[in-house]
């Protein structure tokens, strides 16, 4: 398929970008995006939480009244989970998220959300760019001349450019990041793809393995 460069201030410059099938054009797997979706949102999450047991108190181990003749129920440790400050019962522990995925089924899962993306004319491809220096400002005008400014947008660069990602870093609407960076959740959770030509080629060569 087809598909005009934009430069920067979204003008065509005259040349197609030429979209893959076996990367744009596939039949989608909804159910591997779901995979690959459910397990980069599983990898987000630390598992570091924890609470202290009975046996993690720090605390006297004095029996706290005697056995008998209180009038109330039997009661040997002020670190027993009925009282303040004692230990909780089967509270949280640390825990291992992360989740294994097939390579394949990933690469699968890329292309499907790609591929979803290009029918909904979703994908926009420009030619490489920088700025001079790090502007929020030179940013969002790039993205009016793109008609993107109030959609949620994902700009896919070659390379890393420090400027560029700077100059997006306060707008929380969109990303910047590498062609080796993307991920199928990022794509999914775009509205808008901008895709520069180099970032194009290596997402084509990366995915065609």
């Amino acid at each position: 398929m087809k598909v005009a460069v934009l430069d920067i201030k979204g003008k065509d410059t005259g040349r197609k970008a030429d979209l893959s099938k076996d990367v744009f054009g596939i039949e989608p797997n909804e159910h591997a995006i779901y995979l690959d979706v459910k397990q980069y949102l599983a990898h987000q999450r630390q598992g570091n939480h924890k609470a202290k047991e009975r046996a993690e108190i720090v605390g006297s181990t004095r029996k706290i009244k005697k056995q008998k003749g209180t009038g109330t129920a039997r009661a040997g440790s002020i670190k027993s989970p009925i009282f303040r400050g004692g230990g909780r019962i089967f509270g949280p522990r640390p825990k291992d998220y992360t989740q294994k995925l097939n390579k394949n089924v990933k690469r699968l899962a890329r292309k499907s959300a790609l591929t979803l993306k290009s029918k909904e004319k979703a994908i926009t491809v420009v030619e490489d760019f920088n700025f001079e220096a790090p502007k929020t400002k030179d940013f969002k005008a790039f993205l009016s001349s793109l008609g993107i400014e109030n959609k949620k947008s994902l700009i896919v660069l070659g390379d890393s450019n420090k400027n560029v990602y700077l100059s997006s870093r306060n707008l929380e609407r969109s990303e910047v990041l590498t062609s080796s960076e993307l991920s199928t959740y990022k794509i999914v959770n775009a509205g808008s793809v901008v895709l520069t030509e180099s970032a194009l080629e290596g997402i084509e060569s990366n995915l065609k393995k």
